[in-house]
């Protein structure tokens, strides 16, 4: 029988969980600066089952992790990530535009996230950049103690979850999708979505909580072989809606406040 059949079997034979699994979403970043150490660390707090964070490649070759391309949000200085070298990064403070208390916060490395990760923790590891991350990212992986099966690859790239998979056909690696809805259109193409979700050998698709996405297609994503997961998803009903869909993971900004909230 082969894995992709496998892995379909598994996903219908698998009920709506009681636990909902919840990723964090560039940490707790409701409470704390998003994609900084606090943020994951009060992720974990809170009981977050896993943590997800945005990653780029500097021009020295340090994977860092920032949401943008540039730190002009988030910092008082603009630097192109890919241009700069990671003691330019390092110099900024990205804690200081969400409250007082964070100033002085600083943009991690992927290393020094990995290290937040409890034993029991998993993480999603979302690549901004291109496919020249991939061999740099698993030198890092493959020397750090966090278990293979304990992380995931996310990427609107699906140049970078190909080359991932490539390179490592045993690492989870997802694609993520983004669903628009602008006078009665909607895009892109479902039918082009599970294309592409075949042709990048993807082995989940990840989309925003699109009020369109519905039983059928879930199941269609289930057909492929693939899980479903979805994002960010702040509020009870929505995330209820979801999981009873059969997405297997819930992406929020507010992990224990959700948690609590599901538990209702």
């Amino acid at each position: 029988m082969g894995l992709r059949l496998l892995a379909l079997l598994f996903v219908a034979a698998t009920p709506v969980s009681a636990q909902p699994f919840i990723v964090a979403h560039r940490g707790a970043s409701a409470d704390a600066p998003e994609n900084t150490l606090p943020a994951f660390k009060l992720a974990w707090l809170q009981g977050a089952d896993a943590i997800e964070g945005d990653f780029h490649l500097t021009s020295d070759g340090h994977i860092v992790c920032h949401h943008d391309a540039n730190t002009r949000k988030r910092a008082k200085q603009d630097l192109v990530l890919a241009k700069a070298t990671l003691a330019q990064v390092r110099a900024l403070d990205v804690g200081a535009w969400k409250e007082e208390k964070w100033k002085g916060t600083r943009i991690p490395t992927l290393t020094e996230v990995l290290d937040t990760i409890p034993a029991d923790g998993e993480f999603f590891l979302e690549v901004k950049c291109g496919p020249e991350i991939v061999g740099p990212m698993l030198e890092i992986l493959d020397g750090h103690a966090i278990a293979e099966e304990k992380v995931t690859i996310i990427s609107f790239n699906r140049d970078v979850i190909a080359a991932t998979k490539k390179a490592r056909p045993a690492l989870r690696a997802n694609w993520l999708c983004s669903f628009k809805e602008r006078s009665g259109q909607v895009t892109p193409e479902v039918a082009k979505v599970m294309q592409d979700l075949t042709d990048c050998q993807a082995d989940g698709l990840s989309t925003n909580s699109f009020p369109g996405i519905d039983e059928n297609f879930v199941a269609r994503v289930h057909k492929l072989g693939c899980s479903h997961h979805v994002w960010t998803v702040d509020d009870a009903p929505t995330a209820h809606r979801f999981l009873k869909l059969g997405s297997v993971t819930v992406t929020t900004n507010r992990p224990g406040a959700l948690r609590a909230e599901l538990a209702k």
